[in-house]
């Protein structure tokens, strides 16, 4: 009864439906959006191609909610529009029998969306962010040929170049700025060739420049050389591997994170308060008020610290679950609409969440992680979701 032949069929083409519409929203997404970001970043054909596979975990988890929404609205439009629920209805066979496939449906790949949250999307994303770091001059070419510079807020040195031809820099200017200024240079050097080179040991670029000029803020050390090497820092976002946001850990490394903030959060409340003491007392040196303000800062950074970490939490299995909701509400609204074509179906399913769903989703994550509300709030959308598809499915079974 639970797996007969009508449970076979639809199944079968909710499965199929689910799957070419899970092929087609990736494909849009990463051509359309993704891969079009990437190539603005300098990568090369090659290095596009070989971040796709990192890329396409990190979608499932907005891709498959939708079309598993959009399969039960197409496959349910359909039974409706053909007469076929009003058939199985006049044989006396309950609408749930006919609804549980869909059920089933969303509770798999709400299963299979967790679990690629657990530990398969954060190791793709840490991995998407990581896997150039042996491959940091071509980084490097690329973003001059993008921009024509190398320049960062923690770095003291700008790199700015006319043109790149192959591997070589031409009409290269390197400023180092002045220690005691940020807002100045104190050496500037202009080499009419140049090119890069990465020294991974030491962490360093090495700016091999020709026929160089240079000069100084005062004057002291203009000079002109056929050849000069300067090594400057490299950054460290290109070459660091650690896993330095809650997004790139697998579940049991967040909550190792959490109970180490959390022992950092307690060692600080208690120092601050055993300062806090010896201030109250009156006796206290001067910089112990502002070593307990320090401490205080240090708190709240990792306060925040550990709300990124709990939303991260919640955000995963909220995610999937939200699979199975968007079917409870895709099942009535499909026999509702009672519309075989394909375009009707996208509209019906595509709308409500564009519009309610995932603002709702994004505002409750940006609650969650300012601090401006429990991180429960991120179940909210999913909330919403049951909530009106158990209205639906009462009116559906009334009638």
């Amino acid at each position: 009864m639970y797996w007969s032949i009508l449970h076979r069929a639809i199944f079968w083409e909710l499965t199929k439906v689910f799957l070419l519409a899970l092929v087609a929203l990736t494909g849009v997404l990463l051509m359309g959006g993704i891969v079009s970001e990437a190539s603005q970043r300098g990568l090369g054909p090659e290095q596009l191609v070989a971040i796709i596979p990192l890329l396409i975990p990190s979608t499932l988890p907005y891709t498959i909610p939708a079309t598993t929404l959009f399969a039960t609205c197409v496959v349910y439009g359909r039974l409706a529009a053909d007469n076929e629920i009003l058939a199985i209805k006049a044989a006396g066979i309950h609408l749930m029998h006919v609804i549980w496939p869909a059920l089933l449906l969303g509770i798999v790949v709400s299963g299979a969306t967790l679990f690629l949250s657990l530990n398969v999307i954060p190791t793709c994303h840490h991995t998407l962010r990581t896997q150039f770091v042996h491959d940091v001059e071509e980084l490097l070419y690329g973003m001059l040929r993008r921009e024509g510079s190398i320049h960062h807020s923690k770095l003291n040195y700008t790199i700015y170049v006319n043109r790149v031809q192959d591997r070589k820099l031409l009409d290269a200017t390197f400023m180092r700025q002045d220690p005691k200024d940020q807002q100045h240079f104190d050496l500037i050097a202009r080499a009419r060739e140049a090119d890069l080179r990465v020294d991974m040991a030491h962490k360093q670029i090495l700016v091999h420049m020709r026929q160089c000029a240079i000069s100084s803020d005062n004057g002291a050390d203009d000079a002109y050389v056929e050849d000069k090497v300067w090594p400057v820092e490299l950054p460290e976002e290109i070459y660091s591997t650690a896993k330095s946001s809650a997004r790139s850990m697998n579940w049991s490394e967040i909550e190792d994170n959490i109970s180490k903030l959390r022992g950092e959060r307690e060692a600080f409340l208690g120092e601050a308060a055993a300062h806090q003491a010896v201030v109250n007392t009156g006796k206290a040196p001067d910089h112990f008020a502002r070593h307990v303000q320090d401490l205080i800062h240090k708190k709240r950074h990792v306060d925040s610290q550990l709300r990124l970490m709990y939303t991260e939490l919640h955000m995963r299995p909220a995610l999937a679950l939200g699979c199975l909701c968007f079917v409870l509400v895709g099942c009535p609204v499909g026999i509702w609409f009672s519309r075989s074509d394909y375009l009707s179906a996208f509209i019906t399913c595509f709308l409500p969440i564009v519009v309610v769903y995932y603002p709702l989703l994004l505002c409750s994550l940006n609650f969650a992680k300012n601090g401006n509300t429990s991180t429960l709030i991120v179940w909210a959308a999913n909330g919403l979701m049951a909530v009106v598809a158990m209205g639906l499915f009462r009116k559906l079974l009334r009638n």
